[in-house]
């Protein structure tokens, strides 16, 4: 009687594991890495993201912050570091360091629940060349390689120095969401 406990059991072990493979899913093909609590590096193709509502910056020289919240649709996942994001704009883009003195901290999200973090960014004029005239911004997660991209409203980034590829502009660490 004990073999079809234990066949059981084998099968859904097999089962489980050919559902953490990650390989070739809806998520863009992102594998699911181990970590060093035996997690899975989170994947944005496993999360529901959603962008703002924004502290909008309603002119230049004026700074906004946009809040991005990531909830978590699959197994177990781990948050070790910052997230990646771009601002695209036709004809080049840039990527966004972390704000100064912001410290990554590592979060387990398991299944439903949220971790949020902020970018914030400095309006420029509209077709300035000081300005890096976005149109999309496209966020990734630490140690995944795919990213999701979002339709940007907020109006030109102002260029540090002058320069439009050096946008003012920064992530936060990520946060807990939620209770």
């Amino acid at each position: 009687m004990r073999a079809a406990p234990l066949a059981v059991t084998a099968l859904a072990a097999a089962l489980l594991l050919t559902g953490c493979s990650g390989d070739n899913d809806s998520s863009g093909g992102d594998k699911a890495t181990a970590s060093p609590d035996n997690g899975t590096t989170c994947r944005i193709g496993a999360m529901d993201v959603e962008v703002g509502p924004a502290n909008v910056a309603p002119a230049a020289g004026d700074t906004g912050n946009i809040p991005v919240t990531l909830t978590n649709q699959s197994a177990d996942c781990t948050l070790d570091g910052f997230p990646g994001v771009d601002l695209k704009a036709a004809d080049s883009s840039a990527s966004l360091a972390p704000a100064q003195g912001a410290t990554a901290t590592k979060l387990t999200l398991a299944k439903g629940t949220a971790a949020t973090f902020t970018l914030t960014y400095t309006r420029g004029e509209a077709d300035a060349g000081a300005s890096l005239d976005v149109t999309t911004l496209e966020i990734g997660l630490p140690g995944a390689d795919t990213r999701k991209s979002f339709k940007w409203s907020y109006g030109p980034v102002q260029g540090k120095g002058g320069k439009a590829a050096d946008p003012t502009a920064s992530v936060g660490a990520f946060t807990q969401a939620g209770d």
